[in-house]
């Protein structure tokens, strides 16, 4: 590894080189950024692995059978496991995708899941099932690793990540509906367009913006070159909202009209299921554990954070109760956006908060601070430890596979326990121990 961290300055160079870089908006201004990169690896033994693996597919199985049976007549809100007005108040569920049953009955191909190790065991923080971005990082780290020091390769055991675009290729072939496969991005200035156009490369898929497309007879096409080209499967990279100006927001320039007519006469692919939200929502989160016994009847292999939900007079008594210990989460911010921890609120702001929760309780989730595990990072030649997650990548086709690797990302702030990029956090690599 020494070498790898002597050929730090190196790798980044070739990432900047390449592109490797996020983007935000902020006042109403496009910034791009590169996205750091640390070259201590996170190490993960092939035994803890094998219990990811399987708690993974568990977890992904379970919320595909969760969307399949809530857009096809709930049954699971008829037992009486999550409450109806708790499910479809969720900003996530779309009443234009009651009724559809996607190609093969799968809704999330591809499954971002955020993970923390605690002191004594990994916990799962959120789910990601829209749009869940960052298996490329990683991917490209390790090849930029694999030329700045190959002999750190051939002494340890580490499983190849390189296996990804092939991956998702066989869950695009899989799914698809008859004809090509593309990526469709939002366009050069989206905060992840670095990875749609190195997917699109790395899964021979065609990387297309909204007027590439469009749908005639419930079918759609590709205007390439020379000629045109039925699409069998559409990875898409922007928001449900965005997606078919005439099923959702009218005014989207970014989206193809009728798109959705295609997906529900069975004509196409889409990548992952528009809906989806209704399962990745921060609240529905608590339920997951529920969802695992109800459909699979088994007890959950990997925990949740502890959870609480204001929705409910006894967990908002709790919550109200111990506001200043628990970290607050906002259900519709994402990106490390609208998390509160309560130690670090005066009491007057914490009282003001409260009302807050009183007022909304629908609003936000609540859960007890997990003292997740520092990893050795470099900061200005010096390795000091930092916080830092794990998203996990399971893919959904033929089989639920677990992309043996991840992204982890850390915090490049001494005290913070928020590892996004748009926080300003840095990422490295993840090795699987043979």
């Amino acid at each position: 590894m020494e070498q790898l961290v002597r050929h730090s300055d190196l790798i980044n160079k070739q990432l900047a080189r390449y592109g490797v870089k996020f983007g935000i908006y902020k006042n109403g201004t496009f910034n791009e950024r590169l996205f750091p990169f640390d070259a201590i690896p996170r190490v993960i033994t092939a035994r803890d692995f094998e219990r990811l693996e399987r708690g993974l597919r568990q977890r992904v199985t379970a919320l595909n059978l969760y969307l399949k049976d809530v857009y096809s007549g709930a049954k699971i809100v008829r037992d009486g496991v999550i409450p109806a007005d708790f499910v479809y108040s969720s900003s996530g569920y779309l009443s234009p995708c009651e009724g559809i049953t996607p190609s093969k009955g799968i809704y999330s191909h591809i499954s971002g899941i955020d993970l923390v190790e605690g002191k004594d065991d990994w916990y799962i923080l959120e789910d990601n099932l829209r749009i869940p971005s960052g298996a490329s990082y990683p991917l490209i780290a390790r090849d930029l690793c694999r030329k700045a020091s190959p002999i750190t390769f051939q002494s340890n055991h580490v499983v190849d990540n390189r296996n990804y675009g092939d991956l998702l290729r066989s869950v695009m072939d899989y799914v698809n509906c008859g004809g090509i496969n593309v990526i469709l991005t939002p366009g050069r200035y989206n905060a992840a367009y670095f990875e749609h156009s190195y997917l699109a490369e790395r899964t021979d898929a065609v990387l297309v913006e909204n007027r590439d497309l469009f749908v005639e007879n419930d079918v759609l096409w590709y205007q390439g070159i020379d000629q045109v080209y039925r699409v069998g499967a559409v990875y898409r990279r922007l928001s449900d909202e965005y997606l078919d100006p005439v099923t959702f927001l009218p005014e989207s320039l970014i989206g193809v009209p009728n798109l959705m007519a295609a997906y529900r006469a069975g004509n196409v692919a889409i990548i992952n299921a528009p809906g989806n939200g209704a399962a990745d929502d921060k609240g529905i989160y608590y339920f997951v554990p529920k969802m695992i016994r109800y459909y699979l009847n088994e007890e959950p292999i990997l925990h949740n954070a502890p959870t609480y939900l204001p929705f409910y007079e006894e967990d908002r008594k709790y919550v109200l109760d111990n506001l200043n210990r628990l970290v607050i989460k906002d259900v519709a911010e994402a990106g490390g956006y609208g998390v509160v921890f309560g130690r670090d609120l005066t009491k007057e702001k914490l009282a003001a908060f409260a009302e807050t929760i009183k007022a909304e309780p629908r609003r936000f989730i609540a859960q007890e601070v997990i003292d997740f595990l520092d990893l050795p990072i470099m900061d200005e030649g010096e390795r000091v430890m930092r916080k830092a997650d794990l998203r996990a990548f399971v893919l959904s086709g033929e089989d639920t596979v677990v992309w043996p690797s991840g992204l982890t990302r850390f915090s490049r702030n001494p005290t913070s326990f928020i590892v996004n990029s748009s926080q300003g956090g840095g990422f490295k690599d993840t090795w699987v121990l043979k």
